[in-house]
């Protein structure tokens, strides 16, 4: 991501408030830009085709297939991308460019084959329980399926450092979305929440054609190396566990309370809590700009500092490598802890308004009473992921993988004990198991500190390891004379 850092770098380096308002809006654009995209477009074509006048099992049928297909295409596709990304890297640092292709086409076939097989017990079980219309379920499933190429393909662009293609595709298809569903709907008189799904699936569709396409037109070699990127899930299987389980942490409190009593049942099928799902939504938006502030602060100085130390321990002096790690974790603490206070006043500053304009917007009742504790479970949360960002920079996938799991494990029986206790406390599993896993990961990032020399120059070895007979003890042979040695 060193291309956000140059960018940034020229922006803020004029320390005026006009342009550190600019930066931060630009990181904004090229990081969650898309997210905003894709709901404000749900919320147009709402408005526009007159939603809210079909009827209410319709717009909750809707509702459901939209939150499945972003939940699960986002679940099945992140334990493999995560491998992708690390071979990816590799890749680009031993500047082997035509090995990309084999990975682009290795991870294509498994994500699409996983996500599919994921798919098809689900759209079985909506014709033979819920009796929906087969042809809303095969819209549903290609939106589905779409969405898993968006964010396949959207990996190898965030490599190449093209986020503003990013955005700008996101842009084209979500307005080729809107103007698909005005065609169905209000000239070939589609039923309206059918008409709509088809034209997020066309958006969809769009949007992963063009990321494919730029991605074949900056990566046209191919080694036909496919078998090394297979070899990666093996050597690397700690990555997948870790990614999924962090993902999988984000959705099951939401999916411990759709087992409630408070939850909606959709056609036998869909399950869900709005109450619970709308307050989720807007607590990660409440924290979502950890994310840019994260990415701001890492590329502009972390980078550089470890850049410094891993050039250091190359070829550097003994008191160069030891100034280098001292100042490498110097940095690395001041970027948590600016982290968690610049998010901390602008998450105040966001709440504050959350909770005194949405009750008059109708957001009020039973959201506004579980939005408070899930805020707060979401703000440590996204302080977590940095913390596991940085392990990764050590690669420590040991730590990553407790760290998530813990975050996991915690948040989904703290979740089921929240069930039972009264509504506002209704999303303390999941602040609870992300403070269990910022603290492990601290922890961690501590004993990387005081362990570092020890974890960069004592675990190689002299011999390369192999399978086979051990050698004989003899180690050197003089002939002195005849018969003797």
């Amino acid at each position: 991501m060193a291309g956000i850092g140059v960018r940034l770098n020229k922006i803020y380096s004029k320390n005026t408030i006009a342009t550190s308002l600019f930066g931060f809006g630009y990181s904004t654009v090229i990081t969650i830009a898309p997210m905003f995209l894709v709901i404000a477009t749900a919320m147009g074509m709402q408005w526009m085709l007159g939603f809210s006048e079909a009827g209410y099992d319709v717009r909750e049928l809707y509702s459901c297939t939209i939150l499945y297909i972003f939940v699960f295409s986002l679940l099945t596709s992140s334990p493999f991308n995560a491998v992708l990304s690390k071979y990816l890297s590799d890749v680009i640092y031993r500047d082997s460019y035509e090995d990309i292709l084999p990975c682009f086409y290795v991870g294509l076939f498994i994500n699409i084959l996983f996500s599919t097989a994921v798919g098809i017990p689900f759209c079985i079980r909506e014709y033979f329980v819920g009796g929906i219309d087969p042809v809303f379920i095969l819209a549903g499933y290609c939106g589905y399926t779409t969405m898993v190429l968006v964010f396949y393909s959207m990996l190898y662009l965030a490599i190449c450092k093209d986020y503003k293609k990013i955005s700008l595709f996101f842009l084209i298809g979500m307005v080729f979305a809107i103007l698909v569903s005005l065609l169905l709907v209000k000239v070939l008189k589609v039923e309206i929440a059918l008409g709509m799904l088809i034209s997020m699936d066309a958006g969809f569709l769009l949007i992963a054609t063009l990321e494919l396409a730029l991605v074949r037109g900056y990566f046209r070699e191919n080694s036909g190396r496919y078998k090394e990127v297979l070899l990666y899930f093996k050597k690397y299987w700690a990555l997948i566990v870790t990614n999924f389980l962090y993902t999988l942490g984000l959705y099951i409190h939401n999916f411990v309370f759709w087992t409630t009593e408070g939850r909606t049942v959709v056609a036998d099928c869909f399950v869900c809590m709005s109450s619970y799902d709308l307050a989720t939504c807007l607590a990660m938006f409440t924290n979502l700009s950890s994310t840019v502030i994260f990415i701001s602060r890492v590329e502009m100085n972390f980078h550089e500092k470890y850049r410094n130390y891993s050039e250091a321990v190359i070829g550097g002096r003994g008191i160069d490598i030891r100034n280098s790690k001292t100042k490498m974790f110097e940095q690395l603490a001041e970027e948590l802890m600016n982290l968690v206070r610049i998010q901390f006043i602008v998450s105040v500053v966001i709440f504050l308004f959350a909770m005194i304009f949405l009750p008059r917007l109708g957001y009020g009742g039973l959201v506004m009473q579980i939005y408070p504790c899930l805020a707060a479970g979401y703000f440590i949360l996204f302080t977590m992921y940095a913390a596991i960002i940085f392990l990764y920079y050590y690669n420590d996938m040991t730590g990553a993988l407790i760290t998530a799991s813990i975050f996991c494990v915690v948040t989904f029986f703290g979740t089921i004990f929240a069930t039972h206790l009264s509504q506002i406390w209704y999303g303390i599993g999941l602040t609870i198991g992300a403070l269990s896993g910022w603290i492990f990961a601290y922890m961690r990032l501590r004993y990387i500190e005081k362990n570092l020399d020890t974890m960069v120059f004592c675990n190689g070895s002299i011999m390369e390891r192999g399978h086979g007979h051990k050698p004989s003890n003899l180690v050197y042979y003089r002939k002195v004379g005849r018969g003797r040695r």
